[in-house]
């Protein structure tokens, strides 16, 4: 499927890429060579776009292992990190039948994930990046810091519609504690792209989600001024509290406030 990428350039070194508004990805080129920070959903040869702006060596950083994050790894045979705590997501994510079809079809495999883990570093040349654990969305889900620049790259850990309802989720007080542990990236950044985003987002989306986190815990979504409603997903139902006052929301089930 052709023309579903949209290339932005945010700086001199990041180019956001969003798949038709469903998810995106970003390019960060150095003096050496390029990340591709999640490759999205693999409708799309999201190597032929990059290869469009760069032809230097190439990685591929997953900041976890859902589907829409992962997916376009098939165009790539370069390393492809993910954290191991998210190899058990991926592959079953990599198992839904229509994607196996597909890659049937289209003469296509997903190459291996080689591991990375926190305090990992990647010297791109003149450019540093940096691997933030990150577990709460998914067990082993990262951010990456672009140093030289203070932009944190963060998936779906970190952004305005917050899933963690999922089965593979972990528990919100568990994910409070992961974000305490983190909270100096709020000092080494300034903005944040996270994995659905159309541009950047100042740092302190970081502290108004964990606010809304520590709130949601404490009240348990149904006292004060701010409530929970009900969120339909493809999943089922689940309940949203927002957090930010803009529309942002922390989706979640009640066993994950246990």
């Amino acid at each position: 499927m052709e023309n579903r990428i949209k290339v932005k350039k945010l700086d001199d070194c990041i180019w956001l890429m969003d798949d038709n508004g469903e998810a995106t990805g970003y390019l960060i080129c150095g003096e050496k060579k390029a990340v591709v920070i999640d490759t999205m959903n693999g409708y799309e040869d999201v190597h032929a776009v990059v290869r469009g702006i760069t032809d230097l060596p190439l990685a591929v950083i997953n900041t976890h292992g859902h589907c829409d994050h992962i997916f376009g790894n098939i165009y790539f045979d370069c390393d492809c990190f993910l954290h191991p705590d998210d190899a058990g997501i991926a592959a079953e994510h990599c198992n839904f039948p229509e994607f196996v079809e597909a890659c049937r079809e289209y003469k296509l495999e997903m190459p291996p994930f080689k591991p990375i883990n926190d305090g990992d570093v990647i010297d791109l040349g003149g450019l540093t990046l940096e691997i933030v654990s990150i577990p709460g969305h998914t067990p082993g889900g990262i951010c990456v810091l672009l140093r030289e620049k203070r932009v944190l790259f963060t998936g779906d850990s970190i952004n305005h519609h917050l899933w963690m309802q999922l089965d593979e989720s972990l528990p919100l007080k568990t994910f409070l504690e992961n974000l305490d542990k983190i909270s100096w990236v709020t000092e080494k950044a300034d903005r944040i792209l996270h994995g659905h985003a159309q541009d950047f987002d100042d740092i302190l989306l970081f502290n108004e989600l964990r606010s809304g986190v520590k709130e949601l815990i404490e009240t348990r979504g149904e006292t004060g001024i701010k409530k929970s409603t009900e969120y339909k997903w493809f999943g089922g139902k689940a309940k949203r509290y927002p957090f930010d006052g803009d529309g942002s929301v922390i989706c979640y089930s009640d066993k994950k406030l246990d």
